[in-house]
């Protein structure tokens, strides 16, 4: 069966009898940017690992569906995720310096990402790394190469996660709270690049944050996940200024500069298609 989107989710999870997400439904298009927003313990990250096939199969029980390019994930076996893993689905966290590895350089880090999932020479290795670190705004010079984690910013170590992430060219990338570690200056920084990564990579976001500031930034629509069910899903716009859902309501009313957000975010997206 095929279908117009390219994750189309319906889905439970339970751990040891406890429910944490109640029929989910989640659907994301080709190249769109789509917001989780929720509280803490609302279920955000569980959605995300279930995605990718992460969740701990003795402490969990998932049912439902999960298609993605019309395979339901959760009927692959390991090794099938695998592959799509890093492929096809990438993953940027949110503390990117304990997301690297601190003993390993970055171009070693870069071309273990890169050897997951292509075959070839050193000199096809070198071309994908620095059109990685180019695509982020990153130097991929001897000097920034030889570098270490902890001899980065928390900016940079970030930019390095999402070259990683980004080097296969991924249909869809699952963003969870990865600005929520950045100073002010940063964040915005990052959540552009996501915009132009989107625009020009044709990939797929699930920009997974509380903070509804960022969110109204680079969403197109937002879907409000609330005690494990989603109460609310809509164009952006519409969720920030009209929200229906009395949860929603709650969420909108403890940002009082709301508005001005969401004038933003039609503003950077008039922008962005120019």
């Amino acid at each position: 069966m095929t279908t117009d989107f390219l994750l189309s989710a319906r889905l439970s999870v339970r751990y040891g009898g406890r429910a944490v997400l109640r029929d989910v439904a989640l659907e994301i298009r080709a190249g769109e940017i789509l917001g989780l927003v929720g509280q803490s313990g609302s279920g955000k990250s569980t959605l995300a690992m279930a995605v990718l096939g992460l969740l701990d199969r003795k402490r969990s029980e998932c049912s439902g569906t999960i298609l993605f390019e019309d395979r339901d994930l959760l009927r692959l076996k390991e090794r099938e995720l695998r592959d799509l893993r890093g492929r096809k689905l990438a993953l940027v966290l949110q503390s990117p310096l304990s997301s690297l590895n601190p003993a390993l350089k970055i171009r070693t880090q870069l071309k273990e990402a890169w050897l997951a999932h292509a075959t070839g020479g050193r000199e096809q290795c070198e071309q994908a790394i620095c059109a990685a670190l180019a695509s982020v705004s990153l130097p991929s010079d001897t000097e920034f190469l030889r570098k270490h984690p902890s001899e980065m910013s928390v900016g940079q170590a970030q930019r390095v996660l999402i070259a990683m992430a980004v080097m296969h060219r991924p249909a869809l990338l699952i963003a969870d709270e990865a600005t929520s570690a950045l100073d002010v200056i940063t964040q915005s920084e990052i959540l552009a690049l996501f915009r132009k990564l989107s625009r020009e990579l044709g990939t797929a976001l699930l920009y997974i944050s509380h903070d509804l500031a960022s969110v109204a930034g680079i969403c197109d629509r937002v879907a409000i996940l609330h005690e494990g069910s989603i109460v609310e899903c809509d164009e952006t716009r519409r969720i920030l200024l009209h929200p229906q859902h009395e949860y929603t309501q709650r969420l909108m009313a403890a940002v009082p500069k709301l508005p001005n957000a969401a004038l933003y975010a039609s503003k950077s997206k008039a922008a962005a298609s120019v």
